[in-house]
Formats: structure tokens, C-alpha cells, sequence
């Protein structure tokens, strides 16, 4: 089947969601560890109608969270890209930036390196003038990605999404602007 190549890395490609996704990203998303810093994993049903909603926003907008796909092996093993957040908040409307990996893909750097590529696409290829990320305050391993690809800590907020009180609630917002290249 073909597919929609958005953005190539050395050792990725983002693309658009295929039928062979469905399997491993339902899996992704029914892991507790990936899924630890989120209210609840998700079932088989509630994933398969992310991947036709993922699907459809990059059809519509040219963008929107990839699926990810690793050169050396064809493995999908998760997705990033930047989408709209659902919810409002003082720093909304925004783009945001996000990812999710398996938990067999932590660790070699295949986060950052696919974040990086979508900052680069959000900011030379789709003129944004700026790029927000946000994780739930515990989730370290995340926010570790948003410093890596040169965001700046925003400040905190509470997700609206998430009920009151909720050990998950309070959330950290990292920011990036264009940069502006020197003129001459």
C-alpha cells in the first residue's frame, strides 16, 4: 500500500497511519508503562477510532500526529507530529507538539530526533510562529524530550480534561518560538 511520507529522518519516516498500524498502536496504547502518565490506557476501540481521527486531521490540515515508522527495520513504534489541542486553556488556541513510543523504542533517542524533524516542518514548512508541549508534572522522561529539542518551560497549568484533584492534573507547558535567522 502506498503511503503518505511527510517528513524523513536518518532513521525514520513520518507518515500517514496504514492498516498494519492498528495492531501495534493498539497494543502501544493498552500498555500501562506508555500509558502511565495518562488518566487510563485505552481499549482496541477507542484506538482504532484515534487512528481514522489522526488520519483524517492530516488529510484535512497536511499535518497533524504521524504515525512513525523506523528505516532499518519498517517497525511502527508510535507516532509525533503537532496537532490542536481539544481543550481551552490561556495559552490555546496553539499548536502543540507531541509523541508516544513503545516502550521497546525508549531510549535510542527516537523521540527527539522525530521531534525535531516536526519542529523544523512546523516552523519552515508551515510558517508557525510558535510550538507548545505539555505532559503531566511526574512524567519526567517527556519533559526530558521538550529540553532536548530546545523548548522553554511556559509555566504550569491544570488540564481542564483531567478532574480536579487528579494526581495527573497539574500539567508543565514547555514553549518554542520561530527562531529568527540573522539577516545578511
Amino acid at each position: 500500500m502506498k503511503q503518505d511520507i511527510f517528513i524523513e529522518t536518518p532513521r525514520l519516516i513520518l507518515r500517514d497511519w496504514l492498516p498494519s498500524d492498528y495492531e501495534p498502536y493498539i497494543a502501544l496504547n493498552a500498555d500501562k508503562e506508555v500509558m502511565e502518565f495518562f488518566p487510563s490506557v485505552k481499549t482496541g476501540v477507542e484506538t482504532t477510532e484515534q487512528i481514522a481521527r489522526l488520519s483524517r486531521q492530516i488529510k484535512q490540515q497536511g499535518y497533524g500526529f504521524f504515525a512513525i515508522e523506523r528505516k532499518d527495520n519498517s517497525a511502527f513504534i508510535g507516532f509525533t507530529g503537532l496537532e490542536h489541542p481539544g481543550f481551552e486553556a490561556e495559552f490555546t488556541p496553539c499548536v502543540e507538539i507531541g509523541w508516544r513510543l513503545s516502550k521497546e523504542n525508549w531510549g535510542d533517542g527516537f523521540a527527539t530526533e522525530a521531534a525535531l524533524a516536526c519542529l523544523d516542518f512546523g516552523f519552515n514548512q508551515l510558517g508557525l510562529n510558535e510550538i507548545y508541549s505539555f505532559t503531566a508534572v511526574p512524567n519526567i522522561r517527556s519533559e526530558k524530550v521538550m529540553q532536548r529539542i530546545g523548548m522553554r518551560k511556559a509555566g504550569y497549568f491544570d488540564h481542564p480534561g483531567i478532574a480536579e484533584g487528579h494526581w495527573l492534573g497539574e500539567h508543565v507547558l514547555y514553549k518554542l518560538a520561530r527562531p529568527v535567522l540573522p539577516e545578511g
